[in-house]
């Protein structure tokens, strides 16, 4: 009787072991980050760089992809763009499949994981004012938006914000 109390005592010590084993740093850390749109596991995560030259060639690529994100859509959240390591290049416009999510308005500077496809888009003046106007451009800055911009955008389904420690 006295061996099976211990057997037990031992046997629950051994499981919260493992228990507290099992949820150590790393995912913790992969806990702290907030999802928003559909969950995805990021593989072969390209940087925008790395995207714009594997898209080189093509209309439209899916990928998942990482980022610093420049500014946000101050009136919903409903678009973000993402930072290029190449200072010649401007960032990415990234919006939301379905306008399913939208991002919390003070993120920018955060780094984010994205999954998605890119594609090439002709931005038209009307499209570009409201964007200014959204991301809360002057009216000299929006009025100063001419003409329509060929540029790559990407449409995210899943967006993982990654914690202040990433």
């Amino acid at each position: 009787m006295y061996f099976r109390m211990i057997r037990k005592a031992l046997f629950f010590l051994l499981f919260a072991g493992l228990m507290a084993a099992c949820s150590t740093s790393k995912n913790s850390t992969a806990a702290n980050n907030q999802v928003f749109g559909e969950a995805f596991s990021p593989k072969k995560v390209l940087t925008y760089d790395e995207l714009r030259t594997r898209i080189a060639d093509k209309d439209s690529l899916a990928a998942n992809m990482t980022g610093t994100i420049v500014e946000v859509c101050q009136v919903k959240g409903c678009w973000m763009t993402i930072a290029s390591e190449d200072p010649q290049v401007g960032p990415i416009l990234v919006r939301f499949k379905d306008y399913g999510f939208f991002m919390p308005k003070d993120i920018s500077g955060r780094k984010v994981v994205m999954n998605g496809y890119a594609f090439r888009d002709v931005t038209t003046v009307e499209e570009l004012r409201h964007y200014a106007e959204d991301a809360g451009k002057t009216k000299e800055e929006i009025e100063a938006i001419t003409a329509p911009k060929e540029e790559l955008k990407f449409l995210a389904s899943g967006v993982i914000l990654l914690n202040a420690q990433n």
